[in-house]
Protein backbone atom coordinates (compact mmCIF):
# COMPACT_ATOMS: atom_id res chain seq x y z
CA UNK A 1 0.00 0.00 0.00
CA UNK A 2 1.37 3.41 -0.98
CA UNK A 3 2.13 5.62 2.01
CA UNK A 4 -0.06 8.66 2.56
CA UNK A 5 0.98 11.76 4.47
CA UNK A 6 -1.14 10.74 7.47
CA UNK A 7 0.27 7.17 7.57
CA UNK A 8 3.97 8.13 7.49
CA UNK A 9 4.36 8.96 11.23
CA UNK A 10 2.78 5.68 12.30
CA UNK A 11 4.91 3.66 9.88
CA UNK A 12 7.98 5.54 11.13
CA UNK A 13 7.02 4.67 14.71
CA UNK A 14 6.68 0.97 13.88
CA UNK A 15 9.99 1.04 11.98
CA UNK A 16 11.76 2.69 14.95
CA UNK A 17 12.06 -0.66 16.78
CA UNK A 18 10.77 0.93 20.00
CA UNK A 19 9.21 -1.15 22.77
CA UNK A 20 5.91 0.53 21.79
CA UNK A 21 5.17 2.49 18.61
CA UNK A 22 2.53 4.53 20.43
CA UNK A 23 5.07 5.59 23.07
CA UNK A 24 7.25 6.76 20.19
CA UNK A 25 4.31 8.70 18.73
CA UNK A 26 3.34 10.09 22.14
CA UNK A 27 6.82 11.56 22.63
CA UNK A 28 6.83 13.03 19.12
CA UNK A 29 3.39 14.63 19.50
CA UNK A 30 4.20 16.05 22.91
CA UNK A 31 7.47 17.54 21.72
CA UNK A 32 5.72 19.07 18.70
CA UNK A 33 3.13 20.60 21.03
CA UNK A 34 5.83 21.97 23.32
CA UNK A 35 7.54 23.55 20.32
CA UNK A 36 4.20 25.00 19.20
CA UNK A 37 3.32 26.44 22.61
CA UNK A 38 6.75 27.80 23.55
CA UNK A 39 9.08 27.43 20.56
CA UNK A 40 10.68 29.88 18.17
CA UNK A 41 7.38 30.32 16.29
CA UNK A 42 6.25 32.42 19.27
CA UNK A 43 2.65 31.22 19.15
CA UNK A 44 2.39 32.37 22.78
CA UNK A 45 2.44 35.94 21.41
CA UNK A 46 -0.69 35.30 19.33
CA UNK A 47 -3.88 36.37 21.10
CA UNK A 48 -6.04 33.55 19.72
CA UNK A 49 -3.59 30.86 20.89
CA UNK A 50 -3.17 32.41 24.31
CA UNK A 51 -6.95 32.64 24.63
CA UNK A 52 -7.03 28.85 24.27
CA UNK A 53 -4.17 28.27 26.73
CA UNK A 54 -5.69 30.75 29.18
CA UNK A 55 -8.95 28.82 29.14
CA UNK A 56 -7.50 25.29 29.31
CA UNK A 57 -4.42 25.95 31.41
CA UNK A 58 -1.85 23.19 31.92
CA UNK A 59 -1.54 20.18 34.20
CA UNK A 60 1.25 19.86 36.76
CA UNK A 61 3.18 17.46 34.51
CA UNK A 62 3.18 19.84 31.55
CA UNK A 63 3.96 22.91 33.65
CA UNK A 64 7.07 21.02 34.78
CA UNK A 65 7.96 20.17 31.18
CA UNK A 66 7.34 23.77 30.09
CA UNK A 67 9.71 24.96 32.81
CA UNK A 68 12.33 22.43 31.73
CA UNK A 69 11.87 23.52 28.09
CA UNK A 70 13.56 26.76 29.01
CA UNK A 71 11.70 29.69 27.40
CA UNK A 72 11.42 32.15 30.30
CA UNK A 73 9.67 34.90 28.33
CA UNK A 74 7.21 32.48 26.72
CA UNK A 75 6.30 30.93 30.06
CA UNK A 76 5.93 34.38 31.61
CA UNK A 77 3.54 35.56 28.85
CA UNK A 78 1.43 32.44 29.21
CA UNK A 79 1.30 32.74 33.00
CA UNK A 80 0.58 36.48 32.89
CA UNK A 81 -2.70 36.22 30.99
CA UNK A 82 -3.63 32.82 32.44
CA UNK A 83 -3.47 34.32 35.92
CA UNK A 84 -5.88 37.10 34.90
CA UNK A 85 -8.28 34.46 33.58
CA UNK A 86 -7.96 32.34 36.72
CA UNK A 87 -8.39 35.27 39.10
CA UNK A 88 -11.53 36.39 37.24
CA UNK A 89 -13.03 32.89 37.50
CA UNK A 90 -11.98 32.65 41.14
CA UNK A 91 -13.69 35.93 42.00
CA UNK A 92 -16.96 34.75 40.37
CA UNK A 93 -16.77 31.41 42.16
CA UNK A 94 -16.08 33.07 45.50
CA UNK A 95 -18.89 35.61 45.02
CA UNK A 96 -21.45 32.85 44.38
CA UNK A 97 -20.16 30.56 47.13
CA UNK A 98 -22.24 29.78 50.18
CA UNK A 99 -20.91 27.29 52.75
CA UNK A 100 -23.10 24.20 53.04
CA UNK A 101 -25.05 23.75 56.25
CA UNK A 102 -23.53 21.16 58.54
CA UNK A 103 -25.65 18.09 59.22
CA UNK A 104 -25.15 14.54 60.43
CA UNK A 105 -26.15 13.20 57.03
CA UNK A 106 -23.67 15.54 55.35
CA UNK A 107 -20.87 14.27 57.58
CA UNK A 108 -21.77 10.67 56.80
CA UNK A 109 -21.68 11.39 53.05
CA UNK A 110 -18.38 13.25 53.21
CA UNK A 111 -16.41 10.21 52.09
CA UNK A 112 -18.63 9.83 49.00
CA UNK A 113 -17.53 13.16 47.56
CA UNK A 114 -18.03 16.83 48.20
CA UNK A 115 -20.54 19.28 46.75
CA UNK A 116 -18.31 22.20 47.69
CA UNK A 117 -18.40 24.66 44.77
CA UNK A 118 -14.86 25.94 45.37
CA UNK A 119 -13.45 22.43 45.53
CA UNK A 120 -15.32 21.51 42.33
CA UNK A 121 -13.92 24.57 40.53
CA UNK A 122 -10.37 23.72 41.62
CA UNK A 123 -10.76 20.07 40.50
CA UNK A 124 -12.05 21.27 37.12
CA UNK A 125 -8.96 23.45 36.68
CA UNK A 126 -6.66 20.61 37.74
CA UNK A 127 -8.15 18.25 35.15
CA UNK A 128 -7.82 20.74 32.28
CA UNK A 129 -4.64 21.02 30.19
CA UNK A 130 -4.12 22.47 26.72
CA UNK A 131 -1.32 20.05 25.82
CA UNK A 132 -3.13 16.98 27.18
CA UNK A 133 -6.28 17.92 25.24
CA UNK A 134 -4.42 18.49 21.98
CA UNK A 135 -2.53 15.23 22.48
CA UNK A 136 -5.72 13.22 23.08
CA UNK A 137 -7.24 14.49 19.84
CA UNK A 138 -4.11 13.66 17.83
CA UNK A 139 -3.68 10.28 19.53
CA UNK A 140 -7.25 9.33 18.63
CA UNK A 141 -6.50 10.04 14.96
CA UNK A 142 -3.40 7.83 15.09
CA UNK A 143 -5.48 5.06 16.65
CA UNK A 144 -7.89 5.37 13.70
CA UNK A 145 -4.92 5.27 11.32
CA UNK A 146 -3.58 2.12 12.98
CA UNK A 147 -6.78 0.21 12.30
CA UNK A 148 -7.08 1.62 8.78
CA UNK A 149 -3.61 0.27 8.02
CA UNK A 150 -4.32 -2.98 9.84
CA UNK A 151 -7.35 -3.61 7.62
CA UNK A 152 -5.92 -2.41 4.31
CA UNK A 153 -2.13 -2.86 4.38
CA UNK A 154 -0.75 -6.42 4.54
CA UNK A 155 2.82 -5.10 4.85
CA UNK A 156 1.82 -3.08 7.93
CA UNK A 157 0.27 -6.16 9.55
CA UNK A 158 3.49 -8.07 8.92
CA UNK A 159 5.54 -5.31 10.53
CA UNK A 160 3.33 -5.44 13.62
CA UNK A 161 3.70 -9.23 13.80
CA UNK A 162 7.49 -8.84 13.78
CA UNK A 163 7.55 -5.86 16.16
CA UNK A 164 8.28 -5.68 19.88
CA UNK A 165 4.60 -5.23 20.63
CA UNK A 166 3.28 -2.39 22.80
CA UNK A 167 3.46 -1.07 26.32
CA UNK A 168 0.57 -2.31 28.49
CA UNK A 169 -1.02 1.14 28.68
CA UNK A 170 -1.27 1.66 24.92
CA UNK A 171 -2.09 -2.02 24.38
CA UNK A 172 -5.17 -1.57 26.56
CA UNK A 173 -6.24 1.40 24.42
CA UNK A 174 -5.64 -0.66 21.28
CA UNK A 175 -7.79 -3.56 22.48
CA UNK A 176 -10.65 -1.26 23.51
CA UNK A 177 -10.49 0.48 20.13
CA UNK A 178 -10.41 -2.86 18.28
CA UNK A 179 -13.81 -3.79 19.70
CA UNK A 180 -15.33 -0.71 18.06
CA UNK A 181 -13.33 -0.58 14.84
CA UNK A 182 -13.07 -4.20 13.69
CA UNK A 183 -15.62 -6.74 12.50
CA UNK A 184 -15.95 -10.07 14.31
CA UNK A 185 -13.76 -11.79 11.71
CA UNK A 186 -11.18 -8.98 11.86
CA UNK A 187 -11.13 -9.15 15.67
CA UNK A 188 -10.27 -12.86 15.56
CA UNK A 189 -7.30 -12.20 13.28
CA UNK A 190 -6.23 -9.18 15.33
CA UNK A 191 -6.28 -10.91 18.71
CA UNK A 192 -4.71 -14.10 17.29
CA UNK A 193 -1.80 -11.84 16.33
CA UNK A 194 -1.41 -9.37 19.18
CA UNK A 195 -2.04 -11.56 22.23
CA UNK A 196 0.86 -13.97 21.51
CA UNK A 197 2.94 -10.96 20.43
CA UNK A 198 2.43 -9.29 23.81
CA UNK A 199 3.16 -12.47 25.76
CA UNK A 200 6.37 -13.11 23.82
CA UNK A 201 7.64 -9.57 24.27
CA UNK A 202 6.71 -9.32 27.95
CA UNK A 203 8.72 -12.54 28.45
CA UNK A 204 11.61 -11.08 26.42
CA UNK A 205 11.81 -7.94 28.55
CA UNK A 206 11.39 -9.93 31.77
CA UNK A 207 14.33 -12.14 30.75
CA UNK A 208 16.46 -9.07 29.99
CA UNK A 209 15.71 -7.66 33.46
CA UNK A 210 16.42 -11.02 35.10
CA UNK A 211 19.79 -11.27 33.33
CA UNK A 212 20.67 -7.74 34.43
CA UNK A 213 20.19 -8.90 38.02
CA UNK A 214 22.42 -11.91 37.37
CA UNK A 215 25.15 -9.66 35.94
CA UNK A 216 25.60 -8.21 39.44
CA UNK A 217 26.71 -11.63 40.65
CA UNK A 218 30.53 -11.68 40.66
CA UNK A 219 30.42 -15.07 38.89
CA UNK A 220 28.93 -13.36 35.84
CA UNK A 221 31.13 -10.26 35.79
CA UNK A 222 32.82 -11.37 32.56
CA UNK A 223 29.66 -12.75 30.94
CA UNK A 224 28.00 -11.09 27.97
CA UNK A 225 25.48 -8.39 28.89
CA UNK A 226 23.22 -9.73 26.13
CA UNK A 227 20.34 -7.23 25.81
CA UNK A 228 20.23 -6.22 29.47
CA UNK A 229 22.15 -2.91 29.60
CA UNK A 230 19.01 -0.82 29.04
CA UNK A 231 16.59 -3.35 30.56
CA UNK A 232 15.50 -1.01 33.39
CA UNK A 233 14.10 1.74 31.18
CA UNK A 234 12.62 -0.74 28.69
CA UNK A 235 11.10 -2.75 31.54
CA UNK A 236 9.48 0.35 33.00
CA UNK A 237 8.26 1.48 29.59
CA UNK A 238 6.71 -1.90 28.80
CA UNK A 239 4.63 -1.77 31.98
CA UNK A 240 3.59 1.88 32.08
CA UNK A 241 4.57 3.55 28.79
CA UNK A 242 6.74 6.57 28.08
CA UNK A 243 10.54 6.69 27.87
CA UNK A 244 11.88 6.76 31.46
CA UNK A 245 15.47 7.38 30.38
CA UNK A 246 14.63 10.55 28.45
CA UNK A 247 16.03 13.78 29.80
CA UNK A 248 14.08 17.07 29.72
CA UNK A 249 13.04 18.25 26.27
CA UNK A 250 14.59 21.70 25.84
CA UNK A 251 14.03 24.57 23.45
CA UNK A 252 16.30 24.55 20.40
CA UNK A 253 18.50 27.63 20.44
Amino acid sequence: MKEQLYTIPLNDAVNADDECPFCYIERSIEQDLMDFVLGSGSSYMEADIRELTDKAGFCRNHFQKMFDYGNTLGNAWILKTHYRKMIGEMQKTFAAFRPAKSSLMGKLKKSEGSNNAIGAWVREKESSCYICSQYRDTYARYMDTFFYLWKHDAAFREKIKKSKGFCLSHFGDLCEAADAKLSDREKTDFYDTVLPLMEQNMERVAEDVAWLVEKFDYKNKDADWKNSKDAIQRGMQKLKGGHPADGPFKMSK
